[in-house]
């Protein structure tokens, strides 16, 4: 694993560890590469309850109970669904903390208005309001979804020591 990622979730993690959170993760572009990089590291089972890697839009509706209307409303790649997808991890595994990650990690599927490399987050505790960010990353594939995950994991850890 890249060093930073290494750094990153081992903070992470032990953030969580020190304001007794357990966390989920709801992937869409990242594909399971936060919860990878989470489950890199020996002993993460105490934080980490679960990942919901929803790539497809019938499995963001059915694991995390997005509605289909809003996908097609906003499209996948929206903060409304981003949102969403965070409220359905909250809401169907028993956790404290969980972050979604929805975008275009390219080379195709851009469309007017939503470039390659576009992805929302969404990050929330139990209880509270969730927060979404709008990112644009350069790069290809591999970049964006690197990138994306970085700021997954620098989200967690912000909310994780906001206790």
């Amino acid at each position: 694993m890249d060093k930073t990622l290494q750094g990153l979730s081992e903070t992470v993690l032990s953030a969580c560890r020190a304001a007794r959170l357990k966390l989920a993760t709801a992937e869409s572009c990242t594909g399971g590469l936060v919860a990878a990089a989470l489950t890199d590291i020996a002993g993460s089972s105490d934080v980490v309850e679960r990942g919901f890697v929803t790539y497809s839009n019938e499995a963001k509706t059915e694991l995390l109970g997005v509605p289909a209307e809003m996908i097609a409303a906003h499209g996948a790649v929206s903060a409304q669904v981003a949102t969403a997808m965070v409220q359905g991890a909250l809401s169907r595994a028993p956790v404290d903390l969980a972050v979604s990650i929805t975008g275009i990690a390219g080379p195709g599927g851009a469309t007017k208005g939503k470039p390659v490399g576009l992805v929302y987050f969404g990050i929330a505790r139990k209880g509270a309001t969730a927060r979404v960010e709008r990112h644009t990353f350069q790069g290809d594939r591999a970049a964006v979804r690197a990138a994306a995950t970085e700021r997954a994991l620098e989200l967690l850890l912000e909310v994780a020591q906001t206790v």
